[in-house]
């Protein structure tokens, strides 16, 4: 089984738009008379960490994107702060004529999802974090994230690259060899390699001190929102995740057991039966 023949059931495209000047990638199935499903992947990620969500989702329209700086989407030369993830996130909404849409993020992907449920709460109709990042400012954590990720992308060799995926994940297995393979390949195009420290801008602590989302913030999110956190999460602790719900006044909370980071992708049949239920609930 490979990425593509696991979305293979389901009719796709993967196309570049523009969206506010900046050239992004996004994979687009399902029905584009339902309502909208963006997928949002983590920090130095790309779509392909939604494989395994696509043909389950399909009843929506479906949009799985390569976030500002990220994957092959376009890397302006600055450091990427929240609100600038958020003002391409609606760019490409309004580019692909999506005026509001359920957000499914993962990791900084989560992080960009509440914020602009926070601020823009009417493009917003559901939220989904999985494994999100933005509440604390771990150094040892941040660290890792920086160090890990330097270290696949400043060096040819693919077992750093392999070594990184693995990071994520409860189980080696997960990180497929064609996994590693697709992101060794996007972590050296020259524009990665160029842009790299742009995108790790939030695990400096000062910038990410002031883009944190504090309870205070999380207390003005109104969407359902299910959080979803992986009790093996090497990035951040379930108290994390209960400090999430607790924070949200309209949340759910769900600790999936031998899961890491990726619990889109590590325990997908589940995370799949947990978003469908929770996103027909907030569609209807």
């Amino acid at each position: 089984m490979t990425i593509w023949t696991e979305i293979a059931p389901t009719p796709f495209r993967v196309e570049c738009v523009d969206a506010g000047g900046v050239p992004t990638r996004t994979l687009r199935a399902g029905d584009p008379t339902a309502q909208a499903v963006v997928f949002l992947h983590g920090t130095s990620g790309h779509l392909e960490a939604f494989a395994r969500n696509i043909t389950a989702h399909a009843a929506y329209d479906l949009h799985a994107v390569d976030m500002l700086g990220h994957g092959y989407t376009g890397k302006p030369d600055k450091p990427y702060e929240i609100a600038d993830y958020v003002a391409h996130l609606l760019d490409y909404l309004d580019t692909v004529g999506v005026d509001s849409a359920h957000i499914v993020g993962e990791s900084l992907g989560g992080w960009v999802g509440a914020r602009a449920a926070i601020e823009h709460p009417e493009r917003v109709r559901s939220l989904q974090l999985l494994c999100s990042g933005g509440t604390v400012a771990n150094p040892e954590v941040m660290n890792r994230i920086r160090t890990s990720t330097k270290n696949a992308v400043t060096s040819d060799d693919i077992d750093l690259t392999r070594k990184r995926m693995r990071l994520l994940m409860a189980d080696d297995s997960d990180a497929t060899e064609e996994l590693v393979e697709v992101r060794h390949a996007i972590y050296h195009t020259p524009e990665f390699v160029a842009g790299v420290d742009n995108l790790l801008s939030l695990q400096e602590m000062e910038r990410r001190q002031r883009n944190l989302l504090r309870p205070e913030h999380l207390a003005r999110i109104t969407q359902p929102t299910l959080v979803v956190w992986g009790r093996q999460n090497p990035f951040g602790e379930t108290p994390e995740a209960t400090a999430i719900h607790q924070a949200v006044a309209c949340s759910q909370l769900e600790i999936l057991d031998d899961c890491g980071h990726w619990p889109q992708h590590e325990q997908a049949e589940r995370f799949n039966a947990l978003s469908l239920d929770f996103i027909g609930k907030a569609a209807a």
